[in-house]
């Protein structure tokens, strides 16, 4: 996830991705409820725009060496992104665009120095600032699928798709709480184990539907599990994130 080569285009695809889908919702429409309890759409793309910019500090951490959080507080974060979901439609989109560009100008700056430099994540984890790119993939597409404007998970690149499934398995493996299973999806070649292995357990579904019922975007209904081969529902997870 810290490979600049390919996570830069990906972070390009999942702006068009988002830019394109917002330019495709009315302006009633983009007040409408999203796929996230509790948030319109508008929140969704406001929180895409204040995600940039919050990235975008840690862009200028790495090229300075100037210790900047991410975002000041999580009640501030918060507080941002619903002022933004009650700005005008075109404001919004504007904003969507204008720090999608600014974020991507402030990582065409950064060196080989700057993209080693060590910064830390929006919940305090310390990455080196080839990280982000990767971080802001992973926003873009999957809050792309969250403003419910007809695209689903199983609409993302399928490399894309790989990555985020690998991402979300390592996470998750890392949780109090997390089942052992192999995970089998049943449009690619090779299995993944979730927690801690050996595991009993064999979860099956399209890569985007594993996917899914990862990061809670998707319902464990939409999959079939196996335990020595006997059928029963897929077990609870933690919280992604």
């Amino acid at each position: 996830m810290t490979d600049i080569s390919t996570t830069l285009g990906w972070m390009a695809g999942g702006t068009e991705f988002a830019l394109g889908l917002v330019a495709g919702l009315s302006d009633e429409q983009l007040r409408g409820p999203s796929a996230l309890p509790g948030w319109t759409r508008a929140h969704v793309v406001g929180h895409l725009a204040r995600n940039a910019e919050a990235l975008g500090r840690l862009a200028h951490w790495a090229s300075t060496g100037i210790e900047t959080s991410a975002y000041a507080s999580r009640e501030r974060r918060d507080a941002d992104i619903e002022k933004a979901a009650g700005y005008p439609a075109d404001t919004l989109r504007a904003e969507l665009a204008d720090t999608a560009s600014a974020f991507a100008s402030a990582l065409d700056t950064l060196d080989p120095a700057a993209w080693s430099a060590e910064v830390r994540g929006p919940q305090g984890q310390p990455v080196p600032a080839s990280a982000l790119p990767w971080w802001r993939c992973r926003e873009l597409w999957l809050h792309g699928v969250d403003l419910d404007a007809g695209a689903g998970l199983d609409a993302l690149p399928p490399d894309v798709t790989d990555a985020l499934l690998a991402g979300a398995v390592a996470d998750m493996s890392g949780k109090d709480g997390c089942p052992g299973a192999i995970l089998t999806p049943t449009d690619r070649g090779q299995p993944l184990t979730l927690g801690a292995a050996p595991a009993d357990l064999t979860v099956q579904g399209s890569a985007a539907r594993l996917l899914g019922w990862l990061v809670g975007r998707a319902e464990p209904s939409s999959l079939s599990a196996t335990r020595h081969g006997a059928p029963e529902p897929p077990p609870d997870l933690p919280r992604w994130l």
